[in-house]
């Protein structure tokens, strides 16, 4: 195991009307103009908003409102943030959604004290030393933005999507109430369920030691989820099912999974190379689409992980040949994301052959980079994942 530091400050404010809180909340905290972002019309519709702005006014906290978030948010949007902010002097933001909102969010606290262009950040020119606070109400389970140190952020003029790392992503605080994801469409709770597993997912598959304290809690979470994510999809109002992946999506991204690990995301650099060349593509379609092909393509460098992946989280247990126990266990994969409807294939998500090259071409910089990883994902690799999802 290796040396770590560890520390997630943020508290969340788990349960049933939490979200009526938030003045309260907000109130203790000592802030007082707050900028509320949001996505399209689901906020407002559902009277979150204006059970948020009602709040808010009942604490004597005044607000201003941008919406407009778009799945893979652009920074277009960003910069407008960070002039809207400036221009009324808020001391915090609020983010109303998942994790294309909270990103949003996390962009423009870092923006407002930065002169140049906010994706800087993202491009890893420069690197964020001061933000304004922000804090989540959460609506849907599958980013972990709420409480991760990651920010994802696209430039579609580029077709760039780039995410960056610091512990001042991280928000103060998060309102979860499982009752928010109730009108999620099923296919968006799919999406969720994909993303959730795959931030362990991927940390699991980062190089282990024996009796490593962090594979116990990933394998746990992930039958957690799959087990959640299969009576959410039959039974949208379970709130123990919701409840689960709710918590689960905060704790899947929040590092603890990849406790005195040296955690990559090899499956999330390839789906952001898709939604970049695509925005309409939901980024947890494509990790489940992206995943089964990975594991097909790398197994044989990590054999006795996936024979314990095999056995402990796809509870395969008629099989003793250890290669058709591998195998079982991606066919297993494989069925559980289309059992919960997501789609198998690249070309089910607007994909071709001519899109691999160019992809590849820039996650690995016209071949001259390789992603650092267990199994290194270099331009073949990728190309050799991305052909077997077509």
């Amino acid at each position: 195991m290796l040396d770590f530091d560890y520390y997630v400050p943020t508290k969340i404010y788990f349960g049933k009307g939490k979200e009526n809180d938030v003045g309260r909340i907000i109130n203790e905290y000592g802030y007082k103009k707050i900028l509320i972002h949001y996505g399209g019309g689901s906020v407002i519709q559902s009277g979150l908003l204006d059970r948020v702005k009602k709040s808010l006014e009942d604490n004597n906290i005044a607000y201003v409102l941008l919406g407009g978030v778009l799945p893979n948010p652009d920074i277009t949007l960003v910069k407008e943030g960070v002039k809207l902010a400036r221009e009324n002097s808020v001391d915090m933001i609020l983010a109303l959604g998942g994790g294309s909102v909270i990103d949003s969010s996390k962009s423009i606290s870092h923006g407002f004290y930065y002169d140049g262009d906010p994706f800087d950040f993202n491009l890893k020119k420069k690197e964020p030393n001061k933000h304004l606070p922000v804090g989540v109400i959460l609506t849907i389970s599958a980013a972990g933005s709420e409480m991760s140190t990651s920010c994802v952020i696209s430039n579609r003029e580029t077709e760039i999507k780039k995410g960056f790392n610091t512990e001042l992503n991280r928000p103060l605080f998060a309102i979860e109430n499982p009752e928010l994801t109730y009108s999620v469409s099923k296919y968006q709770t799919a999406c969720g369920i994909s993303d959730i597993i795959s931030h362990t997912f991927e940390r699991y598959f980062s190089t282990s030691h024996e009796f490593e304290f962090s594979d116990y809690l990933a394998e746990g979470l992930m039958k957690s989820v799959m087990e959640a994510g299969l009576e959410a999809i039959k039974n949208p109002h379970s709130y123990e099912a919701r409840s689960a992946l709710m918590l689960a999506s905060s704790y899947s991204h929040n590092g603890l999974t990849s406790l005195g690990k040296k955690a990559n995301m090899p499956i999330h650099q390839l789906e952001h190379e898709l939604s970049a060349r695509n925005p309409n593509i939901a980024h947890g379609a494509g990790l489940a689409v992206l995943t089964p092909a990975w594991m097909e393509c790398v197994y044989q460098n990590d054999r006795e992980k996936f024979i314990k992946f095999a056995k402990n989280v796809m509870l395969i247990t008629d099989e003793h040949d250890e290669e058709l126990l591998i195998i079982k266990s991606i066919d297993k994969m494989k069925e559980f994301y289309e059992s919960i409807g997501m789609p198998s294939t690249l070309t089910e998500l607007g994909i071709v052959e001519d899109d691999i090259e160019i992809m590849a071409n820039r996650l690995s910089k016209d071949g001259t980079f390789v992603y650092e990883s267990h199994v290194p994902l270099d331009k073949n690799l990728m190309i050799d994942i991305y052909r077997k999802c077509l």
